[in-house]
């Protein structure tokens, strides 16, 4: 393809030179589309393939991180099983405990409830006597003052 250039005055050799240049265009235009152009193409095929392999990876990945998911799961759900039967264990020993402490403290109560009432029938005791001994004192202390009044015999 000539590109044909007419500028006054220019002549011939203008228009020589322009059609070199579009001879030198077409001639680096064609070695470009003659080397460049298979090597994209290879490059693409290359590109088709390494995205398949990064794909085919990717799923490959997912599926290792997947299974380690369903371990991780399978393996909390038995960790989880331990630790109820645990609970479990562990709320029927404070029951057994509570049991324990509650028949204590029964036997607490009524361990001081005999004591009470044997404190209160020793205080009642002591009160009687007391009492006993005030009242033989003011007899004594009546008998006294009469024995004191009355004239003393020789």
């Amino acid at each position: 393809m000539a590109l044909r250039v007419d500028i006054a005055g220019g002549g011939l050799g203008l228009v020589c030179l322009v059609i070199v240049a579009a001879n030198i265009y077409q001639a680096v235009k064609q070695a470009l589309q003659d080397l460049v152009a298979p090597q994209i193409e290879s490059l693409k095929g290359e590109i088709g393939q390494l995205r398949g392999e990064v794909h085919g990876e990717i799923a490959e990945f997912r599926g290792e991180v997947h299974g380690q998911i369903a371990e991780l799961r399978s393996e909390m759900k038995g960790n989880h099983a331990a630790v109820s039967a645990e609970i479990v264990g562990l709320r029927g020993e404070m029951g057994e405990l509570r049991g324990e402490v509650r028949g204590a403290i029964v036997e607490l109560r009524s361990e001081m409830r005999g004591n009470h009432a044997t404190v209160s029938a020793d205080i009642r005791r002591i009160d009687d006597k007391l009492t006993w001994a005030l009242d033989l004192r003011e007899r004594i202390v009546a008998l006294e003052t009469k024995l004191a009044v009355a004239p003393a015999r020789p």
